[in-house]
């Protein structure tokens, strides 16, 4: 598969939030001179940020989604829906899922993560017994529950088991089902609780940013959602979790199993199946290696970005605890992989690397928490979070901007641009 002319071919895989975005940049730097290659394996962009509101109904999954075929055609980049099977690294080749192979100069990979709901008894929305807002297919699921479960009504359980590595989502829709729940009157007969594998509310895998500690737990003692942190969850059962609480030595502190009606949990994260078990390309749970520059030393000609990515935590805790790979980061890492090869691409060395700042919205319904960290890892130079209803409203202006960034094609980088808007109001508060 290829385009039968003698400029080199760039492939990407994966069309999620920095794929998509990379394709476009990728495209824009190389000015002709490469082919630029998308290997997704659906024709539609979800934009993920959105999912906790599909899971309430407060989007349908059609709001958030974007055909991507047609923009990849008039933007000049191939495009195949076919899917990734396997990665041969060492033949430059990506076996696609219907036989057909991709051969590439340059392979950027940026495939997000598989979900390991497999690691633990009874979780997940396949053949468990918990929903998930890690997809938009999962989170319309979840809807689906949902409704069912406001006609009985039973305790709650959100929040994110060992080994994960993206905590806003769960702090998110435990705090958008608070308020759908209020809005039903219903809230009342829905005992709300938190199982989280962080050390404490509001760590989120990065050791905490300005106050998210006081933050989320004030907001939490004030909509009565309890909460357990160093939490390890042994197996799920339908409506009831088996917790152990772990002390700080590792030893189990206390047990708990604890009766639900409907539950959300996040999962830990591993590499996807096409690129896992590579030697030199992958660390042992399937995740890319890289250096400063987002290039794999063992394979210079392949790049990473995302939540693929490979990133040690920020320190040793008594439950493992991933650090997030935020949309900044991201953004950061595809404007550094577009930088570096336009550089080779004029034969010279990549000098880019990524600034992996975060700034994330967290939406409430009724408000939100907003942070930046600058770096994303400490020691920073900006370590500050605030709430207020203006996160909300700057969350729905984020989504609409975004999607149309999609559709449009347009590689203009976002979240620095929040990041700016954000800081903003920070000094006006100063």
């Amino acid at each position: 598969m290829g385009e039968g002319n003698n400029k080199p071919t760039i492939a990407i895989i994966g069309a999620g939030l920095g794929g998509t975005i990379a394709a476009y940049e990728i495209q824009a730097v190389a000015k002709g001179r490469a082919n630029v290659m998308m290997i997704a394996d659906s024709d539609t962009y979800s934009f993920v940020p959105s999912n906790p509101w599909v899971a309430v109904r407060w989007r349908e999954p059609e709001a958030i989604q974007v055909h991507l075929p047609p923009i990849f055609a008039k933007k000049k980049i191939g495009f195949t829906s076919v899917g990734a099977k396997r990665l041969h690294a060492t033949e430059k080749r990506v076996e696609l899922n219907d036989g057909a192979s991709v051969h590439y100069d340059y392979l950027v990979i940026a495939t997000g993560p598989d979900l390991a709901f497999d690691e633990i008894e009874g979780l997940g929305p396949h053949d468990g017994h918990t929903v998930s807002v890690c997809q938009t297919p999962h989170a319309s699921a979840a809807a689906d529950k949902f409704e069912e479960f406001c006609k009985n009504p039973k305790p709650i359980i959100v929040g994110a088991v060992q080994g994960a590595s993206c905590y806003g989502p769960a702090y998110e829709f435990a705090l958008i089902l608070d308020t759908e729940l209020r809005r039903r009157k219903i809230r009342d007969k829905v005992p709300m609780t938190f199982v989280t594998a962080e050390p404490y509310i509001g760590h989120l895998g990065l050791d905490g940013v300005g106050d998210t500690k006081s933050l989320l737990e004030s907001e939490m003692r004030d909509r009565h959602i309890k909460w357990i942190t160093n939490a390890r969850v042994t197996s799920v059962e339908p409506e009831v979790m088996h917790i152990e609480e772990v002390a700080e030595d590792g030893s189990v502190k206390k047990t708990h199993d604890l009766p639900f009606g409907f539950s959300m949990m996040l999962p830990a994260f591993r590499g996807v199946p096409a690129v896992s078990n590579i030697e030199g390309l992958t660390n042992p749970r399937g995740f890319i290696i890289v250096d400063k520059h987002q290039r794999n030393p063992a394979f210079p000609e392949i790049f990473a970005l995302g939540v693929c990515v490979a990133i040690p935590p920020t320190g040793p805790t008594p439950v493992p605890v991933g650090v997030p790979k935020t949309g900044f980061m991201i953004e950061s890492m595809v404007t550094a992989i577009a930088a570096n090869i336009a550089a080779i691409l004029d034969g010279k060395e990549p000098t880019s690397e990524a600034t992996w700042n975060a700034v994330c919205l967290a939406d409430f319904g009724d408000g939100g928490v907003a942070f930046v960290a600058q770096p994303q890892i400490p020691p920073r130079n900006v370590n500050w979070a605030a709430s207020g209803k203006w996160v909300h409203l700057a969350k729905i202006g984020f989504e609409k901007y975004f999607l149309r960034k999609v559709k449009k094609g347009e590689s203009e980088p976002f979240y620095e641009k929040l990041a700016l808007h954000v800081m903003g109001i920070r000094k006006l508060r100063m």
